[in-house]
């Protein structure tokens, strides 16, 4: 672990012990799987899913009392994150996605919700979930969102169009977000569990993405689909609460997530440029390319930080979403900045798909744009001032 600052932050064994777990299933199950994953396009890749629930990855950031890890502070699921994002970034997030399901299950859920919802998470066979918010016409302003939740014997009657739900189709237990008040905005705003074979629910063709193609997204059609009161998520009107609490948390994870893809493409750059000769000797000896590097490393140093800061503020209760916005806005342009550099680096074989920087760069983008673009975290950031 000599490449993760400990000094600053002592590890536990425990700690020790899921980093060393996910550094390994990243270098013998996630790297060598990337490229094929890549390739397949709008393919989920099931066999490295069911791997990593075997030995725990995709339900380590659940709470004991439901079978899970129990490592449910935001620092150690950062920790992780990372690891696994080194190996690769689509991949990495997608073993770890049933995290954003249950955070506003965590933030707003029953007990009985809790243990209904979270416990079938945590065993070998384990099924995907996935959060669906986003609207053709509602992305970053999360409060303008027009599917409906209407009230009848019982229950809701949910009508309206989700996109680009990551893990749609795929996913067994979904989140919903729909208006119960039609007119109000945040206010008026509530969460709902559904199942995927609930009636009234169907889906569109996988989307065909730049990158981070191991996570398949698809449009999702409620027509009168029914959801019982039980499945409610706290009280009508609460769900946009949740929705920016499991905000605060998710920026953070996915800033350690952009950590980790800027990482692999600083240490892939830098080992070429220590073996790639030009003019006489190895290119990592002329100015340019070692002033490049030297950025690499720093962003990439500074990006873990901030990351690591905002997760130990919402583990002590404090509020981040400031800090949580910088994480995110410093790590996702890191990301990208670094994946950039890493492909410049390679020169024309960095173009090349023989080698893997050309995908880190494409996969790199959507960080600056999922969970809230850099714009939004630019506006949140003011805000906060």
């Amino acid at each position: 672990m000599s490449d993760l600052p400990t000094e600053l932050v002592p590890f536990t064994p425990e700690q020790r012990d899921i980093v060393e777990l996910a550094r390994a299933f990243a270098r013998e199950e996630i790297r060598p799987r990337a490229r094929t994953v890549d390739e397949a396009d709008v393919e989920t890749p099931w066999d490295l899913w069911h791997k990593a629930a075997k030995v725990g990855i995709t339900g380590f950031m659940l709470p004991e009392e439901y079978g899970g890890g129990g490592f449910t502070d935001v620092f150690t699921q950062c920790l992780v994150q990372e690891e696994l994002c080194v190996g690769d970034l689509g991949i990495g997030n997608l073993l770890c996605s049933n995290g954003f399901f249950a955070d506003p299950l965590l933030e707003l859920g029953t007990e009985a919700q809790k243990r209904t919802w979270l416990t079938p998470l945590t065993g070998p066979e384990t099924p995907m979930t996935a959060l669906a918010t986003t609207e053709p016409g509602a992305g970053s302003d999360a409060a303008s969102i027009v599917t409906t939740a209407t009230r009848t014997d019982g229950g809701y009657l949910l009508n309206g169009q989700k996109a680009w739900i990551s893990n749609a189709g795929e996913a067994e237990q979904y989140v919903v977000f729909a208006k119960t008040d039609p007119t109000q905005r945040s206010r008026g705003v509530t969460a709902f569990l559904l199942r995927k074979d609930t009636p009234g629910v169907t889906f569109g063709e996988p989307m065909r993405k730049m990158g981070q193609r191991a996570i398949v997204c698809r449009e999702i059609f409620f027509a009168d689909a029914p959801v019982p009161e039980e499945n409610r998520l706290g009280a009508e009107g609460q769900g946009f609460h949740g929705l920016m609490r499991t905000f605060d948390i998710s920026r953070v994870v996915l800033g350690a997530a952009a950590t980790g893809v800027a990482r692999a493409a600083y240490e892939y750059a830098r080992d070429y440029a220590r073996t790639r000769q030009q003019f006489g000797k190895p290119v990592i000896e002329h100015q340019a390319v070692a002033f490049r590097l030297a950025d690499m490393r720093t962003r990439v140093e500074q990006a873990r930080l901030m990351t690591w800061r905002a997760a130990k503020r919402l583990d002590a209760g404090l509020s981040a979403t400031t800090e949580a916005a910088m994480a995110k806005l410093t790590a996702s342009e890191t990301a990208a900045y670094c994946t950039w550099a890493a492909v410049q680096t390679l020169g024309g074989w960095g173009y090349s798909r023989e080698y893997p920087v050309e995908q880190w760069m494409r996969d790199a983008k959507l960080e600056e744009i999922e969970e809230g673009t850099s714009d939004i975290m630019r506006l949140v950031i003011s805000r906060g001032l």
